[in-house]
Formats: structure tokens, sequence, C-alpha cells
């Protein structure tokens, strides 16, 4: 039977899709012997601390000292004392505190230091001052693996100044429809260029595996991810399920694992996706049998934010199936105490076995001895702690304003426009020309990258300060204005403009239109070309969109990506020296393919039927002919108001969604007309001005009978991650009379699962006749009785007393940007 069993394993084997990888470090008998020593003397509870990762936000060095916790994170949102800004001093600081609670032998405690964990994924991007690098879909454009190297050895510096030792990055995700809000954590749509910058960048951040510089004070740990599928799910949907067969899995969506294995990835992190209808968190087959067995990865694998949460039968705080599946480590960000006593409780109940879980604490020793941990003392007295000097150093921004060179990609450039004379009158334009947040994107200083200011970027230069440093050098002028009016006429306009930043699912779209029902950047070009001056576009995405109509309308198009602080790198390219010379020529070549319609969601290279607008690999230089006939500007899809996460901008409804009146004369009157009025009069519709002409609606309750406006979904919206990742309902509104009364707002799915809470008092706050956000966290409407699984209310806005409000935008948006935010009943 033994050997039938052997035979049959090494034929499947030799089957298998996925490679064996040569794992380049050999087995230590120096550190085996401690760790032996080590477990020896540890208690089930001091085992099960090792696996578990708690957030910043959600616990203390206390509580560390009091469950031996293996790790720490700073989520995206989680800081110093809750300060997005907080100084690079009180992060070093904080760091200190948590490893000397890990270190704290009182009361049997082993001395075990902690792993302390942050999303450095595009430099140290969490602290004010450091350095900041493009996101990875402007990095895949240079084609540059070298460049890699050199980023993650900087990143590396900037993080350990801060005090930690644990980058979560890099993605290698192959995003595969750019729907996806996290499609610029990818480097290409291709497997090919996914897997040639893998093993670079995690040498860069680890050093080179066997080398003298491996792990050593002025390298980080890396954490790969997200294993695995995370790019391909039906639909773009972040969080999804991807339906693949398992050959085409390795082929596509493996591709980054071999050569970061190759490398000596110490970590690497599971995805939040299924696969095949499976959670990666609870994906036995994957993480062990194929990570772990086949390909020989030698680290440990970590769980992304309460991901093992949504592994069939568990919740956030139980959840042995993720260990026992091949989870090393959970990031029970907020959960972790839950988690800590549930799963010492399985373990002693023989639920999860204890052979599972000495091979997990094992692996995360191996890492830690392996990075010196248990002798390198707290993080300001290691070699580059509290350097503070270096963040943001003359030599790291140059390599920096390297990759935002190399990776601007030029798709027009009629009667060669490009590149411009700096000695001319430049006009410099557009909502991102002056703005170091937007053109930095997310996981800038929080999570979604919003909520900056100029100030916390003291080590960066916006697009505009490039130019116009560039134009005064050499005798011309540069004038800043965001809504492109001017004085004087000027020679030249450069229109900066593009997305605002979003992470994860706040960033997935229904269709690939570039700001639906917005046409403020497209009017303001044709005013320019209007007057007869040529206009350059430099385009600010975390993706390829249909822009069709903005490409027509300027001389020059270029894709300018996320570039991160060093906005100068887009004056190398697009002026000339002042001499006239070419200082630096276009490198970037596309690596996600451009659209022929918003609709063409299926557009990556070598797939059946390619035909995109501009192909994989795509992007001119200056001495390439750059002229470009009009373009079609069928968009290829039905209604404007089609952004995912928007229920009424514009003055319309989403396409999928109705606006309705009722009272007591009347239920569920559609609210197509204006103006319009229930038949009692308790409740008038009508529109007003906010931004635009009749872009609003005036809600006008009488007082004599209870009236309410409704927003109503044609099918059921499940918006149980968003509620999860703290997302708010945000209302832009405006108040023109006082509060008297309850304002209730709601939620809905049914008699039973509905819930809705009182905006009398944020209301009554707001200043009369000024427009304002007004956020509401989902999960108060979830401790209201609310079931966000199936939403076909997604609001409902009711009053008894007389009331008026003026309502310009309903949407789904993150914590920080709203204005007023409504406390929550207790759930």
């Amino acid at each position: 039977m033994a050997a039938a069993l052997l035979a049959l394993s090494c034929r499947d084997a030799a089957a298998s899709p996925w490679p064996a990888v040569a794992w380049p470090l050999a087995e230590d008998p120096v550190i085996e012997k401690r760790i032996d020593e080590l477990m020896a003397k540890m208690t089930v509870e001091d085992k099960v601390g090792q696996i578990v990762q708690g957030d910043i936000a959600s616990l203390t060095p206390e509580d560390v000292r009091k469950y031996r916790l293996g790790s720490v994170l700073a989520g995206g949102n989680s800081d110093p004392d809750g300060k997005y800004n907080a100084t690079p001093a009180q992060w070093l600081a904080l760091t200190d505190a948590f490893y000397e609670a890990s270190m704290d032998t009182r009361n049997g405690g082993h001395g075990i230091p902690i792993l302390f964990g942050i999303d450095a994924v595009h430099g140290q991007s969490n602290i004010v001052g450091a350095t900041l690098f493009p996101h990875n879909i402007g990095l895949g454009a240079t084609r540059n693996p070298e460049l890699m190297r050199q980023i993650g050895r900087v990143t590396a510096v900037e993080t350990r100044i801060t005090g930690m030792e644990w980058a979560f990055a890099p993605t290698v995700a192959v995003p595969q429809d750019d729907r996806w809000g996290r499609t610029y954590e990818g480097y290409s749509e291709s497997p090919d260029v996914v897997a040639s910058f893998a093993g670079s960048m995690v040498e860069g951040l680890q050093g080179t595996a066997g080398a003298l510089d491996f792990l050593d004070g002025s390298h980080v740990m890396v954490s790969v991810k997200h294993f695995l599928g995370d790019g391909g799910t039906t639909g773009g949907k972040d969080q999804g399920d991807t339906r693949i067969d398992e050959a085409e899995l390795a082929r596509l969506h493996g591709a980054g694992y071999p050569p970061a294995i190759a490398a000596g990835a110490q970590t690497i992190m599971a995805s939040f996706n299924s696969v095949n209808g499976e959670k990666m968190h609870g994906h036995r087959h994957l993480l062990t049998e194929v990570l772990k067995q086949q390909m020989n990865f030698g680290g440990f694998v970590v769980g992304d934010w309460n991901g093992h949460g949504q592994v069939k039968g568990c919740t956030n705080d139980n959840c042995p199936a993720a260990i026992a599946a091949g989870l090393d480590m959970a990031m029970a960000s907020d959960s972790w105490k839950g988690f800590y006593k549930t799963a010492v409780a399985a373990v002693k109940a023989g639920t999860l076995p204890m052979e599972r879980l000495d091979d997990a604490v094992r692996r995360i020793l191996r890492v830690k001895f392996r990075l010196g941990l248990f002798e390198a003392g707290k993080p300001s007295r290691r070699p580059l702690g509290g350097k503070f000097e270096l963040l943001g150093a003359r030599e790291h921004r140059a390599v920096a304003r390297q990759a935002v060179r190399e990776s601007l990609v030029l798709l027009k450039n009629n009667k060669s426009v490009l590149p411009l004379s700096p000695k001319q009158r430049i006009l410099v334009a557009g909502d991102g020309a002056d703005d170091v947040g937007k053109q930095a994107g997310g996981w800038t200083l929080n999570w979604q990258g919003t909520g900056t200011r100029r100030a916390d970027f003291p080590n960066a230069d916006t697009i505009y300060e490039g130019i116009a440093r560039q134009a005064r050098a050499a005798g011309g002028v540069a004038t800043l204005s965001v809504d492109g009016k001017y004085m004087q006429k000027p020679d030249v306009a450069v229109v900066v403009f593009g997305e605002n930043p979003y992470a994860e699912f706040q960033g997935d779209i229904a269709t690939l239109l570039y700001k639906p029902g917005n046409d403020a950047e497209l009017e303001l070009i044709k005013r320019l070309k209007a007057d007869g001056i040529p206009v350059v576009a430099v385009f600010l995405s975390g993706r390829p969109l249909w822009m069709n109509r903005e490409i027509n309308a300027v001389d020059a198009f270029v894709a300018a990506w996320l570039p991160g602080s060093e906005g100068e790198g887009i004056a190398d390219v697009l002026l000339r020296k002042p001499d006239g010379g070419v200082q630096h020529d276009f490198k970037g070549k596309l690596s996600f393919s451009w659209p022929r319609s918003a609709a063409q969601y299926a557009n990556n290279v070598g797939q059946k039927d390619y035909a995109p607008l501009f192909a994989f690999g795509f992007g001119l230089t200056y001495a390439d002919k750059g002229d470009l006939a009009p373009l079609p500007e069928d968009s290829g899809v039905s209604g404007e108001q089609s952004a995912s996460g928007v229920y009424f901008a514009n003055g319309m409804p989403s396409v999928s969604l109705t606006l309705q009146l009722s009272g007591a004369s009347q239920a569920n009157m559609p609210a197509t007309t204006m103006p319009t009025a229930l038949a009692d009069g308790s409740l008038k519709l009508s529109a007003v001005d906010h931004k635009a002409q009749e872009d609003a609606r005036r809600l006008q309750w009488s007082g004599a009978a209870t009236a309410k406006v409704t927003l109503a979904s044609g099918k059921p919206l499940d918006l149980t991650r968003e509620s999860n990742g703290d997302m708010q309902l945000q209302l832009t509104l405006r108040r023109d009379s006082a509060v008297s009364a309850p304002v209730w707002l709601g939620v809905g799915c049914g008699e039973g699962c509905s819930g809705r809470i009182d905006l009398h008092k944020p209301l009554a706050a707001l200043p009369q006749g000024r427009w304002k956000v007004v956020g509401v966290p989902l999960k108060c409407f979830v401790n209201a009785g609310a079931d966000v699984s199936k939403l076909v209310q997604v609001l409902v806005l009711e009053s008894r007393a007389a009331l008026d409000l003026s309502v310009s935008r309903i949407a789904l948006g993150a914590l920080n940007e709203a204005e007023v935010t409504a406390d929550c009943p207790a759930g």
C-alpha cells in the first residue's frame, strides 16, 4: 500500500503545473537547535501567541506582554495616537514600546521579539517625509528589473529608520480586469513582466540570499502577496471568486511566486479571494500542498486583514480551520483576542493538531532568528533606527525620480508638440497639477490616500512645482491655474487630471468610463483649445480607462499613472533642456492594454480576439510619428451614472437605482420629473444648483405627515465587505431650515432586516446654507439591525417635522472623507 501511495504521489507531482522551486537557504543547524530549545519551554498559550498578529489600533504593548503575541501591524488607517501625520519619532517610539513588551521576561515570559509589519507598498508610504515611488502599475511600464532592486533597497532603508522590519510587499498580482480597485498594485497584466520583477524586488528589500547583506540591519523581510489569484476575480470584484483551471492558475496568477521563493522571500500573504469557490485562507491544497510542498516555500504564510473570518464555518474570532489549512500567522487585526482564545481552546481540544501548531510556530521563529531579532535590540538602537535625515534623502529621491521618468507612457503627440520649450509661457492646469496626494494615490499616509495636505509631504514636488522650477531656470514662466483661467494668454497648457485616490474595494468600478457624468476636465481642455492654445494632457490613474474624448481633444496625451513624490520627473521628460536639446526621452511601455471601449473588460495580451485601442507594449518616443487620427467617441456602455458606490450624482440616481417618494397619501411614487410632490404636499422635490445647473435635489417636508425619499435598487446589493472595511454612506447636503425633530436615515432589505439612525444632531450642527459632506458608517446600520448583504433600499431619508434639505451626491466613501460623521447606536 505504501509503495502504491508513493507511486501515486510521484505521478501527481510529475503532472503538477506547479514548479519545484529551489529554496535558496540551507537548513541552519544552529538556528534549528535554538528553535528546539525555545519551543521545549513554550506552553500552548505561548505558541498560539506567536501565530497571532494584532493591529496597533486595537492593542497595546501591555497586551503584547500579556498574550505574548508574535507580531503587530500598522494597518492603513492605524497610526501613533491615531494621527495619520504622526512624526517619524513617534513611529519609532511606538515600535520600541512594542518590542520592549515582547522581550519582557517577567512572569515567565521567554523574550521572543515581535515582528512589526507595515504596508510599505510604494516606499515607506505611511511616514511623513518618506520617498514615495510610483505605484506598481507605473513601475511595470519601465520594464526595468534592476530599478526594482534599487527601489526595494531604498524602501527597506526608510522602513528600518522608523523601526519596522517587515514590509507587506511586493504585490505580484496579475490583474486581468481593470475594473478591479487594486489594479494599480499590479506590475502588469502579463505574467512574464510580473515574474521578471518579483525576484528583483524581493532581493532589493531583503538583500541577496546567501550574501552578507541578507536580512541585515539595512534590509527588511518581505510579504509577497496575495496568494493566489487576486487579480483574476469574476467581474474584477475585490475579494471575489477566481474561476479558473489549475494549470492556468499556475501559469497566469502564480507567475510571480517561483522567482520570489527562489530569492528567499520570508513570508507570503494569503489572499482574500476565493479560487473556484474556496476561500484562499482555508485552501489547504494551495497553501500547503502547492506552496509549501510543491514549491518548497521555506518561510511562513501570513493572513490578510481578518481574511480568516471569511472561511466557511469561521468568524473573525474563531477559525482554527485556517491554521489547519496552512496559514501560519493570522492577521487578526481587531479580533486578535478572540482568535487567540479560541485557538488555544482548539489546540487543547485536539481540533487544531499540535503538530500543525508546532510547524507554524517553528516557521515563524526560524524567520525571527534569520532576521537576527534576538540580538538586534530595540528598533531605535539598530543601525538605521532614528536616522530620520535619510527619509526622503537626495539619493533616494533620485531613484524615485528616475522611476517616474521611465514610467511615463506617451500615447499621442500630434505635430510633435512635445517636448516643450521651457523658455515659453506655460499654463499648468487641472486638479492634479499641484496635489501630491492625488499624484501619489492610495496607500499614502492612510489607507485610501485621502484627506492629506501639502504640508504632509515635505520631501516632495508637485507636478506644477517641477515644471515651474525648470521653466524659471531656463528663463520661461509656468503659471498655476487649476481651473485653466488666465490673465495673459499662455503659449501652451499642461492639464494634469485623473482619478482621485482610492484603495482596495473602494476603487472597484462598474465600467471603464472615466468619471462618468463629470465632464469638467474635458470642458476645461476644450475651452483652452478654443482659445488656440496647444494642450498636453498628463493623466493620473491607477488603470487604463476609456478616454477617447479627452485624447481627441488634446494635442498630446501622457499616461503618468500614480507617480508618487517626484513630480519633477514629469518635467524632466516633457520639457527640453534650456539649449533646446531633449532632457529625457519617453521610455515607458504599456504594461496594461488600453481599452477600445468602456466595456472592454477582457483586454489582455494573449487573449482570444485581442483588439485593444493601444496594445500591450505600446509607447511612443520622440523619434516616433505621434499623430493620432480622431478616435470614436461611443463609449460602448449606456448610462452615465455607472460609477461603483455612487448612488446619486449630477441630479440623477445610478442606472441601477430609482428615486421614490412615499407618504400617507402615496407609496413608492417614482420621482422622474422635476418638480414633483406627494399628493398631500407632505414632501416636495425640486431641482437646485450645487456645482452645476440642476445637479442637486431640494427636499421640502411640510410637517403635515411623515414622508420619506428612497433610493431603491432593482437587485439586492451586498455591502458586507464595505461594512467590514469601515466605509460610510455619505451625503453631500445643505441644510436650509432648522432641525426640530428626528430625521431618520436608513437602509433596508424588507421586513425585519432594516436599520436606521437619527441624523438630528449632526444636521443641526451644520452651518445653515452651506454644503457639507455628512457620513454614516455602514456599521451603524448593521448595529441598528440592517442586513447589509442584501440591500434593496440603499437610502431612506424620513422626517415627520418640517425640514428643508438639498442633496447633491450620495455615495460610499472613506471615513476621513466626511466633514461630519454621525454617531452609531450601540450594537
